[in-house]
């Protein structure tokens, strides 16, 4: 077994109010990312990658767009994103922390 501890893992900073820290095994990432600069007036760019991801709302509230669809979701929600499908998220609250989970792995995420 292997614990990882939130405090021990190392921290990325994505951009000024974003940072993010991970977990992996060969094919499968787990990635915490912690907003701290909302909320926002506009979603954050939009991206595609061709992993698929699912993502659960842990703190906070945001609106996760998903292609042309925008959802609200709050602590407890899940979004499933499909393999190259664009999405971005809006943070509505001053705080937000979404566990995002890949698979395979987010090589890039690594560097």
């Amino acid at each position: 077994m292997t614990a990882l501890k939130y405090d021990e893992l190392p921290v990325t900073h994505v951009n000024a109010g974003t940072e993010r820290r991970l977990g992996h095994t060969d094919n499968l990432m787990i990635v915490i990312v912690d907003f701290t600069d909302g909320p926002k007036a506009e979603p954050d760019p939009p991206h595609r990658h061709p992993h698929e991801q699912v993502s659960y709302i842990a703190e906070g509230e945001v609106i996760f767009v998903l292609g042309e669809e925008k959802t609200h979701l709050k602590p407890g929600d899940i979004v499933v994103v499909p393999s190259n499908v664009p999405h971005s998220v809006q943070v509505l609250t001053e705080r937000a922390r979404l566990v995002d989970c890949f698979t395979p792995i987010r090589e890039d995420f690594l560097t």
